[in-house]
């Protein structure tokens, strides 16, 4: 059933929201763990490095107080021994020339500037050369890049850890730890460090980069969501359920006290057929025994005879009563008639059979515009009519095979008046109960009382429409209402 199908994919589509959204949030979440991770751990080795560079400043700045002291001292001899990755020192004296022109240079700059200055960075083979220029003495140092890195307090794990760390100068990169080496437009997320060493004698940018693929995502936890939000929905949809048929078994509760109620008119319209011939029989009856026992030798079999016939037929009578005491229970009220909308009265109908036509098998096709098409009528009258009309329908079909099981309702609005269609796939009416079809009493269901349709005419013919029946080629009924369009004034109330 359309209707059916509306709602579950609603409901599907509410899954996949939540569960983007919750995918989203998830994933949203695990980036900025990472990034705060790879920050924290940028930052770290960035003041590691940085500590390094400025313990080289700090020992050249020492060797060349020592030297203004003790000029015969030689302490930059033992520097390897105690700094490994300080690879070499040379020591100009004061009257010493340096034998390169370019070193001589940068002596008098860094004097002149009065903190170090690098004199060649060779990154191929890892290694830098650093100068200070002192009276009396100046210093070269020449420093091994991986071994000054302290690993033992590095935060990442220098060959295993996904980001990557390097040192960049003058064009030129070293890289301290490899990372995953990806390309630079490869999907997924990529995050930067860029950070220049605190030391102006070594001015050295640290760059870390992290790439996080689609792969690192919490697939797992969003799984997870995902599942919890079905059953999250599942539960909320088995509790709307819960409540649509509550809602629906009221309605039709409601509908079937109704029923009743207006039941009374017909089984009024027609008691007098149905008790005019044995109460007439039992007066005859009465009547006949009354002059035979007038006789001088009344004939008592006669008497006899009469007497039991009045018994039947008063117990005939009886019957006819008790049905109506049984089908009514409460007075009927009158309701004015108003704008209603047709098509909202079928898909309410619909609504409230769903369970038993899903039961049945039964395919529903729904032709009615999303625009009301308003009719005068009384709304309780009219739902009544659809509903009896639909279950007569899936009544008629319960013969049929379920492959042929087809319940078409239309909605047709004309020039002055508004026509619903109920069409089914059944046998059809017999061609000698068609004229007979709306008659009181009468039905071509076993254990059927005949009132529904008839009632169903009446009402129709109390709101100023007519209610009409006919068979369908190849086979089937159709039954069709008509009522009056309600006027524009009307609707708009």
């Amino acid at each position: 059933m359309h209707a059916a199908l509306k709602r579950h994919g609603v409901w599907m589509i509410a899954w996949g929201l939540l569960s983007l959204l919750g995918a989203v949030l998830l994933a949203r979440n695990a980036l900025q763990q990472e990034r705060e991770a790879f920050e924290t751990n940028a930052r770290i080795a960035h003041r590691l490095l940085s500590q390094q560079v400025v313990q080289h400043d700090a020992v050249l700045a020492t060797l060349a107080l020592l030297d203004a002291n003790d000029d015969s001292a030689h302490p930059e001899q033992r520097l390897p021994s105690v700094y490994p990755h300080m690879l070499s020192v040379q020591r100009r004296a004061r009257a010493v020339l340096w034998p390169d022109a370019h070193l001589q240079t940068l002596d008098a700059q860094s004097r002149q500037l009065g903190h170090g200055l690098l004199v060649q960075t060779d990154f191929a083979q890892g290694r830098y050369e650093l100068m200070l220029g002192a009276l009396p003495a100046s210093y070269l140092l020449k420093i091994d890049i991986r071994s000054m890195v302290p690993w033992r307090e590095w935060p990442m794990a220098p060959n295993q850890g996904p980001v990557r760390v390097a040192l960049v100068y003058g064009g030129q990169a070293f890289d301290l730890q490899p990372g995953r080496q990806v390309p630079a437009d490869a999907p997924g997320w990529h995050f930067d460090f860029h950070k220049v060493l605190a030391s102006p004698s070594q001015p050295f940018e640290m760059v870390a980069q992290r790439h996080v693929a689609w792969g690192e995502l919490p697939w797992l936890w969003m799984l997870a969501w995902s599942v919890l939000a079905a059953a999250l929905l599942r539960m909320m949809w088995v509790l709307v359920r819960q409540r649509d048929d509550r809602h629906r078994a009221e309605e039709l509760l409601r509908l079937g006290q109704v029923a009743r109620l207006n039941t009374l008119g017909e089984l009024a319209a027609g008691m007098a057929h149905e008790l005019n011939q044995p109460l007439t029989a039992v007066l005859a009856n009465t009547q006949a025994a009354s002059r035979l026992l007038d006789d001088d030798a009344p004939d008592m079999q006669a008497v006899r005879h009469a007497m039991t016939q009045a018994v039947g037929q008063s117990r005939r009578a009886a019957e006819v009563v008790g049905r109506l005491r049984r089908l009514v229970e409460q007075p009927a009220s009158t309701q004015p008639l108003q704008a209603v909308s047709l098509g909202d009265a079928a898909r309410k109908s619909l609504y409230l059979m769903e369970p038993e036509l899903k039961r049945q098998q039964v395919v529903v096709t729904l032709k009615a515009s999303d625009v009301p098409c308003w009719v005068l009528a009384d709304a309780v009258a009219l739902d009544q009519i659809v509903h009896n009309l639909l279950m007569n329908a899936a009544q008629a079909m319960q013969t049929t095979s379920k492959a042929e099981r087809r319940l078409t309702v239309a909605v047709e609005p004309t020039h002055s008046q508004a026509r619903l269609l109920v069409q089914d796939q059944g046998p059809g009416i017999p061609a000698e109960a068609l004229s007979r079809i709306f008659e009181p009493f009468f039905t071509t269901r076993e254990g059927g009382l005949g009132l529904g349709l008839s009632l169903c005419e009446t009402l129709a013919m109390g709101m100023g429409g007519t209610l009409s029946a006919k068979n369908r080629t190849p086979h089937g009924a159709e039954f069709c209402l008509t009522l009056p369009l309600a006027e524009p004034t009307a609707a708009a109330l």
